[in-house]
């Protein structure tokens, strides 16, 4: 079982999920780079005033971070397998999506 340290991220006092320690390297990568470009076209969809946009790139955020285990259920309940699995379903529908 992990230590608190190795699941939570604190910054200004607000803690965070990090990400599942478990999951390969590549998938983690490509997820990352998604979760970035979502978050950057949620801003540019912001800017513009779209809002159908700003809401499939928020959707594109989340699934990034379910992928990641920063949100959904806690990585560490999960056998590895699982966590592993829904992380590689999360990578193909974001490549589906939005390709790299």
């Amino acid at each position: 079982m992990p230590h608190d340290d190795e699941r939570w991220l604190v910054i200004g006092g607000r803690r965070w999920r990090r990400t599942d320690p478990q999951l390969p390297d590549e998938v983690v990568h490509d997820l990352k780079r998604h979760l970035g470009r979502a978050r950057s076209a949620v801003g540019v969809a912001k800017r513009a005033g779209e809002s159908e946009a700003e809401r499939e790139a928020r959707d594109r955020v989340g699934l990034a971070k379910h992928g990641l285990g920063e949100r959904g259920p806690y990585w560490w309940d999960e056998p590895v397998g699982d966590r592993v699995e829904r992380a590689r379903q999360a990578l193909a529908e974001l490549n589906e999506r939005d390709p790299l």
